[in-house]
């Protein structure tokens, strides 16, 4: 039978940004086995999953104690249970959309938040044409109330789908308000203040991370 809950270590180490990044992935798996009505699953079968090392899996968990017991695996419920918590994702988190355009309104409409913990309560957006229309269950408002909204509604995460020009003036308005963690999808990476967490999407740069593998460049 596998371990349940893990031994915290008294000085976790400071974790990387590239280990945080896949614990989303962890997650996603863990959920899908548990489906399955998979009970114990292995570093061997997470790596083939994640297409890494199981020794890279038992790398990334160590940064957070000690789970599972070697050559029996790991809990799945118990493993995700643990990430979860870990991640903040046993609660809700309140989001905001600041960009209406028709970027903002697919990630409006997109389904998929609710069941991972998040919930989208305010959209904004800087054109009056578009102000008090709804798309979905939310009313779009004007930045002006943003201030207001962002406290009464414990706004804490913002998503930003505004053109690259109104983007810094738009991240330091949420930071100005209190939200602490930003998603960005302008071209553009924005400056914030210490404390704050962004993260930029930017698709045409993946695109072109790719074509250098599809390209003939002799630079391989």
């Amino acid at each position: 039978m596998a371990s349940s809950l893990p031994t915290q270590p008294p000085h976790r180490p400071e974790v990387p940004e590239v280990v945080i990044a896949r614990l989303p992935q962890y997650v996603r798996i863990l959920s899908r086995l548990l489906e399955d009505h998979v009970d114990v699953v292995s570093s061997q079968q997470l790596g083939e999953k994640l297409q890494v090392t199981p020794a890279q899996i038992r790398k990334d968990l160590s940064y957070f104690g000690r789970f599972g017991k070697q050559g029996r695996g790991y809990s799945v419920n118990s493993l995700l249970e643990r990430l979860r918590q870990i991640l903040g994702l046993n609660s809700y988190w309140n989001v905001a959309v600041v960009g209406v355009g028709r970027l903002g309104r697919a990630i409006i409409s997109y389904p998929g938040f609710t069941p991972d913990g998040f919930r989208l309560v305010a959209a904004f957006d800087a054109n009056p044409a578009v102000i008090g229309d709804s798309v979905g269950d939310l009313k779009i408002s004007p930045m002006d109330d943003l201030k207001d909204m962002v406290a009464r509604q414990q706004i804490s995460i913002a998503i930003v789908a505004v053109p690259a020009e109104k983007t810094q003036e738009v991240v330091d308005l949420l930071t100005d308000c209190g939200v602490r963690a930003i998603l960005n999808y302008a071209p553009i990476t924005p400056q914030v203040p210490g404390g704050v967490r962004i993260r930029n999407i930017d698709p045409v740069i993946s695109l072109q991370s790719m074509t250098y593998y599809l390209s003939g460049s002799d630079n391989r």
